[in-house]
């Protein structure tokens, strides 16, 4: 995120450990896990079984403690949710 403006936002210690959970490295950003999720989101809405596959390859991404955050950054355009 080059040079984008930052803000601060409030969630319950419950959502925060949920985020936790969908981290695929100790370093990734909770800026990282919301754009995830947002991308699978958009990504159900166009073409739901395209979703169910990142998100199986996610959840393994996660559970081998891998990176799988190019693939969202790369087709993320912004426009979406």
């Amino acid at each position: 995120m080059k040079n984008k403006p930052i803000t601060t936002i409030k969630i319950r210690k419950e959502t925060k450990k949920r985020l936790d959970k969908l981290k695929e490295h100790d370093r990734e950003s909770y800026e990282e896990v919301i754009r995830k999720l947002l991308f699978v989101l958009n990504a159900s809405k166009n073409n739901p079984e395209r979703a169910q596959k990142i998100m199986k390859k996610i959840d393994s991404s996660v559970k081998r403690n891998q990176r799988y955050t190019k693939v969202y950054n790369e087709q993320d355009d912004g426009n979406t949710i």
